[in-house]
């Protein structure tokens, strides 16, 4: 066994397809063909099931691909870690944003990045926090921007900035609409637009304004795969209010900011940190990326005091 082969192999899983592996391996199918079934041979078993079209994974297979992406990672990592300790600091770094938070971040941050002065190539995917703790495990990602504290004991996370509530209500709710400051009654009496399960900032939401366990409440309406963006214009063409996140107020227009109103008697926060396994060790290339995400928010989000207000998931 070598990591050639566990490269193969995890090249197949990906593609599903073994002419499309050998193509982005740069070999020819014959011989990333012939690597694997070495490898299937010298192990005993089938990692891949050669009937179906495309080509599946056993069920062997798949737990000896998962170990082998943590296994290439690990390795490269060693590379890596050799590369920064010589003072170069350069090579991929692939990292997953929360949609909660990536309308808000993801265009600076390419920017800033691309005008920075480094070698690192930064390969962003939207996905939600149970895909990203997934892709971590299994090696696919090497970092995540998403909301904490996670209570996850296998990842490390630091913290990024922190984040405020705000409601944002529709004025033809006109009681609460002429109000200053509202509470989480208030919240709980009008029609509540939130994002769908898959969203942690739905939990925080419900955490906010004690409905955790009353999902059901005909008070709550789910908009199923949204953003907060699409929720924001659901309230502005229709009644209700929803609640975003302090950065989605860069992005409203003057009209849309005379919706906004600030909670009363608390100051309800969201972390947003970069996690990663605890096994990753490239310190240097963690502190560009944090520098630049701290680089593009507000300053008043890099107030470590605001930590007390974070919201529970």
């Amino acid at each position: 066994m070598n990591i050639q082969q566990l490269e193969y192999i995890i090249a197949v899983d990906n593609y599903r397809h073994f002419s499309k592996a050998a193509e982005a391996s740069f070999v020819t199918q014959p011989t990333l063909s012939m690597m694997i079934q070495k490898l299937e041979d010298e192990l005993g078993v089938k990692i891949f099931d050669r009937t179906q079209l495309p080509i599946q994974t056993t069920e062997i297979g798949h737990r000896i691909i998962d170990q082998a992406r943590i296994a290439v990672a690990q390795v490269n990592q060693i590379k890596e870690i050799i590369q920064e300790e010589k003072g170069i600091v350069k090579g991929v770094f692939r990292l997953g944003i929360i949609p909660t938070v990536s309308p808000y971040l993801i265009p600076d941050l390419v920017h800033v990045h691309s005008e920075g002065n480094n070698d690192v190539n930064i390969v962003i995917s939207e996905l939600p926090t149970h895909q990203i703790l997934s892709a971590l495990n299994n090696g696919s990602l090497d970092g995540g921007i998403l909301a904490t504290p996670l209570n996850d004991t296998n990842v490390v996370e630091r913290p990024l900035y922190y984040e405020r509530f705000f409601a944002y209500v529709s004025p033809q709710e006109k009681t609460l609409f002429a109000k200053t400051s509202l509470d989480e009654n208030d919240l709980n009496a009008a029609k509540l637009w939130l994002l769908d399960e898959v969203h942690c900032f739905r939990t925080q939401i419900l955490h906010l304004c004690n409905l955790k366990k009353k999902r059901k409440s005909s008070s709550i309406f789910s908009y199923e795969g949204g953003t907060i963006d699409t929720l924001i214009d659901i309230v502005d063409k229709s009644e209700g209010l929803t609640v975003i996140p302090e950065m989605a107020m860069l992005k409203l227009n003057e009209a849309q900011k005379k919706n906004v109103r600030p909670f009363k008697n608390t100051t309800p926060v969201r972390e947003i940190s970069l996690i990663t396994r605890k096994e990753y060790l490239r310190e240097k290339l963690l502190k560009i990326v944090g520098d630049e995400v701290q680089s593009i928010v507000p300053k008043s989000l890099l107030d470590t005091a605001l930590k007390k207000y974070v919201v529970p998931l």
